[in-house]
């Protein structure tokens, strides 16, 4: 059901100006320090400028896949995955104006606080600062190694302007005590429901990002080979225990009806549309709120657009990744039939994990206001595969999504605790595997591995130690699979190959669209070109071998951009950049 009331306030912040905006109408003020900072609902306002720059579905966020060889940005080819970008002059990426923001609202609190401000609540909007001066460190983590670490606001003539690059440890650190007093002061989600308050960070979502966090360092440690991985791996399993122990969050689930086999349990399908919204369903823990409709909204976004093709498209390299209904992948499988030219690109479907039908369009789907779906079109799909995730006819038709977008999902944190559990110890027990992954495919719906005239539906396999050993599978493959399955087209990709530092192996790999099937050459409609590109086994090429790269020795971080190199003769640009 869509959201009926004010859930969450949202403000635009500048450096001497507020502009406040909420759901049902548009008031804006101005005004400076000298007269704003006096009541918690001052600190409460400044506060809200930080969830505008909660990630979205805009360009910047959809693309992000791009990166991986998990999607392929249709037109032309993406820098980062093939390796040819070169150092920027300025980048978005390093940034401290909302660093600055964050700074501010924790030293300004303590004038509020004098003034006999309730420290509860302020606190909860230091919590809430802290938590994105944290998130807005990571981000630059993950990306450059150490950067500048400045902890509070700055004239322009103060020499701490010009820092020398923390360390990789002292970052960290500093970002895991950033969410660890954001854990010890916000509210629960039940309690910010109750205030009417869905949407802001509660205590488990700063145990989720925590785990995150762990997680990409203590995988990141143990595969490039330095610091203490299992430290980390600690830290993400026990903040992911904490989160699953807290009771707040659960997979998103809708109970199946009709006759045994009927195919119309579609939680995980809806948990990209307005089904999956508000705090009902409890498997978000964090989401970028995009309002109700055109009229009463916080902000829209074209994702329509994006998820027919425009900027980015499934490839097969990904869609490999998906298994068969007996839970073996299609190497393995009975159940897979390779593509020939008699069979349709619908067909590729069955019999697979329901994910991929819940992912990527199919023929019959829901598309656009004039038609369902029926082929890739070659134009906005060359890869033969367009992403359903978001999509939703109405809003084509508008050319404009209010769909809220889920960043830390439950499925996430039961993802990071059953990895940290086994690279801890590269060993997970069946009890864990259930309480995790089986649970993640336990809410799918069955699948008909029989014929349409002689169906027969079975639910997906579990993941367990036996089913492993005896099917040559390797445990630690299977958990990434998962991963990348449930998580498919959220942004993670790229990421996950960073950090299990493999990205040396897959990003110089070709990247490949779907089999060329008959049916994209014979189609009435949108017709392909007999010339299309592609491999010896039929499959699209969509970047050869030839023109991807990586370098181990440079392209695990990221280059400084050149211009704060010019400006602050402390920072030391990243090797071979």
């Amino acid at each position: 059901m869509k959201k009926r009331i004010l859930y969450l306030l949202v403000a635009s912040v500048s450096l001497g100006s507020f502009v406040s905006c909420d759901i049902h109408e548009v008031p804006e003020t101005s005004m400076s320090d000298a007269n704003f900072w006096n009541t918690v609902a001052d600190v409460r306002l400044a506060a809200n400028y930080f969830y505008s720059t909660v990630p979205g579905l805009t360009t910047a966020d959809v693309t992000v896949d791009n990166w991986s060889t998990d999607t392929y940005p249709n037109t032309s080819s993406n820098t980062i995955s093939d390796g040819s970008r070169i150092a920027p002059a300025t980048s978005a990426d390093y940034s401290y104006y909302g660093i600055f923001q964050a700074n501010k609202l924790i030293e300004k609190s303590e004038e509020v606080i004098k003034q006999g401000g309730d420290l509860t609540q302020i606190n909860w909007y230091v919590g809430e600062a802290r938590f994105f001066r944290a998130w807005y460190y990571f981000e630059m983590f993950k990306r450059f190694g150490g950067v500048p670490l400045i902890t509070k606001t700055m004239a322009v003539d103060d020499p701490d302007v010009f820092k020398e690059r923390a360390s990789r440890e002292e970052l960290l650190q500093f970002i895991l005590d950033d969410v660890d007093y954001a854990i010890s002061v916000l509210r629960s989600a039940d309690e910010l429901n109750t205030a009417k308050e869905y949407g802001r960070i509660s205590k488990t979502a700063a145990l989720a990002f925590k785990s995150r966090i762990a997680l990409f360092e203590g995988t990141r440690e143990k595969f490039h080979q330095y610091g203490d991985y299992k430290k980390h791996l600690t830290i993400a399993k026990e903040a992911a225990e904490a989160v699953i122990s807290s009771g707040a969050h659960g997979l998103f689930s809708i109970s199946t009806t009709g006759s045994q086999g009927e195919i119309n349990n579609n939680a995980y399908y809806n948990l990209f549309q307005e089904a999956g919204e508000g705090r009902a369903n409890k498997e978000n823990i964090m989401v970028k709120l995009y309002g109700v409709n055109r009229e009463n909204s916080i902000i829209s976004t074209p994702v329509q657009r994006y998820y027919e093709g425009n900027s980015v498209v499934p490839t097969q390299n990904f869609v490999d990744n998906y298994l068969m209904a007996d839970g073996l992948p299609i190497q393995k499988s009975p159940l897979y039939q390779k593509p020939d030219k008699s069979m349709t690109h619908a067909q590729y479907f069955n019999k697979k994990d329901p994910r991929m039908s819940f992912s990527i369009f199919k023929r019959g789907d829901e598309f656009i206001s004039s038609s369902n779906y029926t082929i890739p079109n070659p134009s906005y799909q060359r890869s033969g595969y367009g992403i359903r995730k978001y999509a939703k006819k109405d809003f084509w038709t508008l050319q404009a999504s209010y769909i809220d977008r889920p960043v830390i999902r439950y499925a996430e944190v039961l993802l990071n605790y059953a990895e940290a559990v086994y690279e801890l110890d590269e060993h997970i027990s069946d009890a864990v595997l259930d309480q995790t992954i089986n649970a993640l495919r336990g809410r799918l719906p069955q699948v008909n591995v029989g014929t349409d005239a002689a169906p027969q539906y079975v639910a997906m396999s579990k993941l367990s130690n036996a089913f492993v050993n005896s099917n040559g599978l390797n445990m630690r493959e299977e958990i990434r699979r998962e991963r990348k399955v449930e998580l498919a087209f959220e942004g993670h990709g790229y990421w996950d190959l960073i950090r299990w530092k493999t990205a040396e192996v897959e990003l110089p790999k070709t990247l490949l669209g779907s089999y060329l099937f008959t049916e994209y050459l014979t189609s009435t409609g949108d017709k392909w070109s007999d010339k299309t590109v592609v491999n010896d086994q039929n499959y699209i090429v969509l970047q050869p071998a030839s023109l991807r790269k990586f370098d181990v020795e440079r392209d695990y971080l990221w280059p400084l951009p050149t211009s704060e190199i010019a400006k602050n003769p402390k920072l030391v640009q990243n090797p071979k950049w």
